[in-house]
Parts: structure tokens; C-alpha cells; sequence
């Protein structure tokens, strides 16, 4: 039991920091509510020209469309881990064969 003491610190830190959310999350539901119907009243309000600069935006070709990644070298896993020899850094590969 004496070698969990030292969990005591953090712990007490943790639960004086959960009391302090609480008390300073109390009464932030009434300004939510508030918050949310000013956003409905706010949303109604969007222009025709806002709408098609978003058609226009949407209509036009993704520019990543025509391309594709090229496809990573597979390095086939023995599932051992072996280290990279010396002379792999001198830029002779890797791969070892069975």
C-alpha cells in the first residue's frame, strides 16, 4: 500500500480539477439555448448570391480528380524484426531472402 502513494498528488489534482469544470459549466445550458435559437434565426438568412457560389464551387472538377498515388513498395514481414545492416546505408537494399 505505501508504494501507491505517490498515485495521491495526481488523483487529488484530478478531482479538484473535475469540481472546478462542474462549478464553472453551471448555467452555460440557458446561453446554449440562447446561443442555438440566435443561430436558427441567422441561418434563414443566407442570399441567393451565397447559394450559387456554392453551386458553382461544387460544380467545378476537383483538381486531385484525374490523379492517383502511386503505389508504395510492399516490404514483405517475416514478423521478425531484423535490423538494416551497415552497408544498407550505403544504399544497397534491405530485403534479405530466405
Amino acid at each position: 500500500m505505501h508504494i501507491l502513494l505517490w498515485l495521491v498528488p495526481p488523483v487529488a489534482v484530478t478531482a479538484i480539477a473535475m469540481v472546478w469544470a462542474a462549478w464553472a459549466g453551471r448555467g452555460l445550458d440557458k446561453l446554449d439555448e440562447r446561443e442555438r435559437r440566435d443561430r436558427r434565426d441567422t441561418s434563414d438568412r443566407r442570399t441567393d448570391a451565397d447559394q450559387e457560389r456554392l453551386a458553382r464551387a461544387l460544380a467545378k472538377p476537383h483538381p486531385g480528380a484525374g490523379r492517383t498515388a502511386p503505389a508504395a513498395p510492399r516490404d514483405r514481414s517475416t514478423g521478425i524484426a531484423v535490423r538494416p545492416s551497415r552497408s544498407a546505408a550505403q544504399g544497397q537494399s534491405t530485403r534479405r531472402t530466405a
